[in-house]
């Protein structure tokens, strides 16, 4: 996302943790400035009691919504509309949402068709359709890892088929005839159809998570432009 963007953030209480807003916020000023902040969910709920504290310290506006039934639906209805009215009456460039909901999934796709960047947050629990409908999605769960990535992995990644199938597809794409591909054009690859972050897996760097993967090799040349390569496509190459 380009600099200064002006991002909404919108917040469903109910199922985001309260003591996690330094983390949302310090990760949004790295792309913008936050200047419109609410959150959904009934105030007068103990269980939200925890935001309630928060509200002021933070500038975020609190939208009332009564448990008029069970379940949570009148939030989340409230939370689409006023997205919705703020897509077409304000000028913003990014939506946040933070919850672990996945009724928020078609609200996202609709965002991201209008042209609009989408971060999400939070826990691990989110539905993958949420997750993966994101821009970026970073997980609560691994404060941290956010903030101070660990270069250890969270997960066993080289068994994650589907990153490594992702890693491959996105070098395969930029690759030079001996296999190179540079880091950056990689990572606008991956960010351009997956909601991915490499702090999600424990690393502060693309680099860091590429050189954890031994099915893969790197390279660094005029001192700071890092390659990588897939050792299977080397592989495959030498055979043919």
């Amino acid at each position: 996302m380009k600099d200064k963007e002006k991002i909404a953030l919108f917040i469903d209480a109910d199922n985001a943790p309260a003591a996690k807003i330094d983390v949302i916020l310090s990760e949004l000023a790295r792309y913008g400035v936050v200047n419109i902040r609410k959150a959904y969910g009934n105030w007068k709920s103990e269980n939200l009691k925890k935001w309630e504290a928060v509200l002021h310290e933070y500038a975020i506006q609190p939208i009332q919504q009564f448990d008029l039934t069970k379940g949570k639906n009148a939030t989340d209805i409230a939370l689409v509309i006023d997205a919705m009215d703020i897509l077409y009456t304000k000028d913003i460039d990014a939506v946040c949402l933070v919850s672990s909901d996945c009724d928020f999934t078609p609200l996202v796709t609709r965002l991201l068709a209008d042209g609009k960047s989408v971060l999400g947050f939070g826990e691990r629990k989110a539905p993958k359709a949420f997750v993966n409908s994101c821009s970026k999605f970073l997980y609560l769960d691994d404060t941290d890892v956010i903030e101070k990535p660990t270069q250890e992995p969270t997960i066993n990644i080289k068994g994650d088929t589907k990153l490594i199938n992702m890693l491959r597809q996105a070098i395969n794409a930029h690759r030079d005839d001996d296999g190179w591909s540079q880091l950056g054009p990689i990572g606008s690859h991956i960010s351009n159809h997956a909601s991915f972050d490499q702090r999600n897996f424990g690393f502060e760097k693309l680099s860091d998570l590429f050189a954890a993967i031994d099915l893969f090799e790197l390279k660094k040349t005029n001192g700071s432009v890092m390659w990588a390569r897939d050792k299977k496509y080397v592989k495959q190459k030498k055979e043919s």
